[in-house]
């Protein structure tokens, strides 16, 4: 606490130089980095908003669209022009930031007891010490589908991977697109498929990470490949598939072209619009199938965090804004009517999902936590994506890959610095 207290005091006397008046001005606003689809969530507006109309001072919002936004901000920090907040999940992406140096740990904030179990422990790094503050939605990650349109046709969601290929296929000889895969600029969705590899055999985790296996050696590994290949072959991901991203979604299931997608609750009430045929009101969850767990599985929240550059000149004022953003009173204005687990203890105001209530059963049994995007050392979603998106391409097969994924994940661990990397 001595040490915050003189940091504190160090970093106001550097404000009063130069920010003498209340009200900030956009010299000495507190800059906030983060994708630009993340900055543009609801949420994420009302508490920006919120902030500056109760303390009468300024945010500097800067952001970055999504398939650069790694690469941009490692950009921004190695120039010395790193922002005073940093949005990031807690990931294997984040080690591009030199962790140690550049985050000021926030153990000895007066709101850590009000974060809930699930938010502390993804906040935290090996050591346990706190990263961020974690403010995002708490979201449920599987296979969302149109229940109207299978009812209407007569069929059910799949419990096995078995069904959920017969599943798939009766609907593209309906003429339906069974899933919405938007591989253009989207990377999330390969993540589900490998979670239950690393997540229900950990020791395989600690190999891959000590450089004793590669994705190579994991037959789970091939077999998810080759069922992503087959299935974009036989049209369950719809002919335009490559050139369709992030906005696209909402449009192919809305209007009844897609009947399902992977992904998670929340985005059904941040993102997807009210203008097509079909609402959130027609859509419930089962589970993600990729061909590497029979029963399937879904995936649990994954929550970006609020970082804090502890070399900032603004440091006192960026903590003092994570101290407003996770004051109940302003927690709840921000996340009221958004259907999300709660992060804070004293969230109130946020709603549950029907669609993840309906299917509490199921997700009891066959959740996993978040694995491969923030565990596999040298993982990279942009990376993985990349490689399938050759294999798609027909650049290569399914055994080319999973080498490729291989290699881009070595040479990341590499990067990094993992002892059991180098040469």
């Amino acid at each position: 606490m001595k040490i915050k207290a003189i940091i504190s005091a160090l970093a106001a006397a550097l404000l009063l130089t130069s920010c003498e008046a209340p009200s900030l001005g956009s010299g000495c606003a507190i800059t906030v980095m983060g994708r630009k689809s993340d900055m543009e969530k609801s949420y994420m507006t009302a508490i920006f908003d919120l902030y500056e109309e109760q303390t009468g001072k300024k945010l500097e919002i800067i952001s970055f669209d999504d398939a650069e936004f790694e690469v941009r901000a490692a950009e921004k920090f190695e120039s010395g022009d790193a922002p005073d907040i940093f949005m990031h999940f807690h990931n294997a992406d984040l080690n591009r930031f030199d962790i140690e140096n550049n985050f000021y740990f926030l153990n000895d904030e007066s709101w850590v007891d009000d974060l809930t179990d699930s938010s502390l422990a993804y906040c935290q790094d090996g050591s346990g010490r706190i990263l961020g503050l974690p403010f995002w939605e708490s979201s449920v990650s599987g296979c969302y589908y149109n229940k109207t349109i299978l009812d209407s046709l007569g069929l059910r969601p799949a419990s096995s991977q078995a069904e959920f290929d017969v599943l798939c296929q009766v609907l593209a000889d309906t003429g339906y697109t069974p899933i919405m895969w938007p591989a253009d600029g989207c990377t999330w969705m390969f993540q589900f498929g490998l979670d239950p590899i690393f997540a229900d055999e950990p020791e395989m985790l600690e190999k891959i990470n000590a450089n004793e296996i590669a994705y190579s050696d994991i037959p789970e590994v091939l077999a998810m490949a080759e069922w992503l290949r087959t299935a974009a072959e036989k049209g369950w991901f719809g002919p335009d598939y490559l050139e369709q991203g992030w906005s696209d979604i909402g449009a192919a299931l809305g209007s009844g072209e897609a009947v399902m997608t992977f992904i998670w609750d929340t985005w059904f009430y941040t993102d997807f619009g009210k203008d097509g045929k079909y609402t959130v009101d027609d859509f419930a969850l089962m589970p993600v199938f990729m061909n590497t767990t029979p029963e399937g599985t879904y995936e649990g929240g994954n929550l970006n965090m609020m970082m804090v550059n502890k070399n900032s000149e603004k440091l006192e004022a960026a903590l003092d804004f994570l101290e407003f953003c996770a004051t109940p009173e302003n927690y709840n204005k921000a996340f009221d009517g958004i259907p999300t687990v709660s992060c804070f203890n004293g969230q109130t105001t946020n709603i549950e999902s029907k669609m993840v209530a309906d299917s509490e059963p199921s997700i009891a049994s066959k959740e996993r936590v978040s694995t491969a995007a923030s565990r596999i050392i040298g993982y990279s979603a942009d990376e993985v994506s990349a490689a399938f998106n050759e294999m798609f391409r027909k650049k290569t097969d399914a055994a080319g890959c999973v080498g490729q994924m291989d290699s881009y994940r070595i040479a990341g661990a590499k990067k990094q610095g993992v002892p059991a990397f180098q040469d």
